[in-house]
């Protein structure tokens, strides 16, 4: 019998070496399941007021150093959100309804995580997303359209305002939003994400198609609280809105295709 690994004759090297993966790879296991529970933990039940840490427990709150000084802490209990929807039956997996706007009640598509309300900096503590007429430096590529006084055209084919400006991305070089002005009374400003925005410029002088959303629901298009800046939130806010507007603008789209 060969026993040239063996350190007793039932348990050799290569038994070791084996239970002690098993060993590393459970451990392995564990520890990114704990991990992972920094987002998103503890979870939220269909009871109110319920919330539940899933099969491992949370992890040990580690505390994060942001650029501005700041600290936060993960995992943490977000604040309840109150939503304006109702189950459309009395058991556990049926579907929900919106009650009210879903486009400005954060439902479905409209949806968005909530992030900090304050602008995001660049490196070098400057605003990140600023309209073009505060970014010095930047301009229009002259291969490419200027859309700035370009009207906008909703999905309904219909007006909604014209360009009034360009939002850009100091951080990563590039044109974030069109800032559209209404013709109403205030002369609103609506942000339009660049990428649901078409610019066409051969179209009639030029114009911006914009596909997800009719001309009335500029109106009521959320904006952000500063003409000169944006916050992580106000982004997430309003690019749900107008996503979500490909799903909930007109009846027609929210019906099946069969």
């Amino acid at each position: 019998m060969h026993t040239a690994n063996a350190i007793t004759p039932y348990i050799d090297v290569s038994q070791l070496t084996l239970y002690a993966f098993w060993i590393f790879f459970a451990g392995l296991v564990i520890y990114l399941t704990l991990e992972s529970k920094r987002e998103g933990f503890p979870l939220i039940t269909s009871k109110p007021g319920e919330r539940s840490d899933g099969i491992l427990p949370l992890p040990k709150p580690k505390t994060f150093i942001l650029h501005d000084g700041t600290t936060r802490s993960f995992p943490w209990a977000e604040p309840l959100e109150v939503l304006n929807l109702r189950q459309t039956s009395n058991f556990e997996g049926a579907t929900w309804e919106p009650l009210g706007n879903p486009m400005l009640d954060a439902v479905g598509p409209a949806s968005y995580t909530q992030r900090a309300d304050v602008p995001e900096l660049t490196f070098e503590g400057h605003l990140r997303t600023v309209p073009m007429r505060l970014a010095e430096g930047y301009s229009v590529a002259t291969e490419d359209p200027d859309p700035r006084g370009f009207n906008v055209m909703a999905a309904d084919g219909e007006i909604a305002g014209f360009v009034s400006d360009i939002w850009v991305d100091r951080a990563c070089c590039q044109a974030r939003w069109l800032e559209v002005t209404l013709p109403d009374e205030m002369a609103r400003h609506v942000l339009v994400p660049m990428e649901l925005a078409r610019v066409c410029a051969g179209a009639r002088g030029g114009i911006v198609k914009v596909a997800s959303i009719t001309a009335a629901q500029f109106s009521t298009a959320p904006v952000p609280a500063s003409p000169e800046s944006i916050t992580a939130r106000e982004e997430d806010r309003i690019s749900a809105y107008f996503a979500s507007g490909h799903l909930y603008a007109m009846p027609s789209r929210m019906e099946p295709l069969l």
